[in-house]
């Protein structure tokens, strides 16, 4: 593990993503929002498309995960789904690449073992992080030879419906600690600086943070619902 990386432990990772049908959609904002993070402390960032990548690398000098969404008809699977989109994201130079390791189908039915597989022997010496919804999944990425496994998935598919990360004091964060041999990144809604705090102390290697910070849409959302109720 190189020192840039390395700086990334117990510390904050901030993802600055805005899809096309949200208001801050653009390379330029995504830019600018990666530097606000950066001056804000965050030691890393977490951001999807190559567009928005080359802009971030443009304005931050700190160590990328990064990821493409796309979605294919035949898979609910949309983070770095095929060999296509990790060929892309070694090209642009991130320093971990993300991809969906949940246990559902990829596209043209593939296993995440075979893709895998066939993603490790072309790039043995790029890191990757398997972005996981349950304890069984982030464990079967560990055997696979993910370098990071991450807390990314949970509560996002059907496998892990109804759970939420912070549940019983990070139950299934601290199984996965406790059952994983890589590093493990916690992230997905990690919404609060003392849920932040308290992931660390559990043994993350570091954590991601995004919407509470990224999506002022989302935000405004929280503030304006309590008015509602006034």
């Amino acid at each position: 593990m190189n020192d840039k990386i390395k700086s990334l432990e117990g510390r904050l990772i901030v993802s600055c993503q805005a899809l096309e049908n949200e208001p801050l959609h653009s390379d330029f904002i995504m830019g600018r929002m990666a530097l606000a993070a950066k001056e804000g402390g965050a030691c890393g960032i977490r951001a999807n498309t190559i567009v928005d990548i080359k802009e971030i690398q443009r304005q931050v000098d700190l160590p990328i995960i990064g990821i493409i969404k796309r979605v294919y008809p035949d898979s609910e699977v949309y983070i770095t789904p095929t060999m296509d989109e990790v060929d892309a994201l070694v090209n642009a130079g991130v320093d971990i690449i993300a991809l969906d390791a949940t246990n559902r189908p990829r596209p043209n039915n593939r296993s995440l073992k075979d893709f895998f597989g066939d993603v490790r022997a072309k790039y043995p010496d790029v890191l990757f992080m398997a972005d996981c919804s349950t304890e069984e999944e982030a464990i079967f990425a560990d055997e696979l030879g993910f370098d990071f496994i991450g807390t990314t998935m949970v509560g996002y598919t059907k496998e892990s419906e109804g759970l939420r990360i912070e549940e019983n004091d990070f139950e299934i964060l601290r199984n996965i600690l406790a059952k994983v041999k890589h590093k493990v990144i916690a992230e997905g809604n990690i919404n609060t600086p003392e849920k932040c705090k308290r992931v660390i102390e559990l043994g993350a290697f570091s954590v991601v943070v995004g919407s509470i910070i990224t999506r002022p849409q989302l935000i405004t959302k929280e503030f304006s619902k309590v008015l509602e109720k006034v």
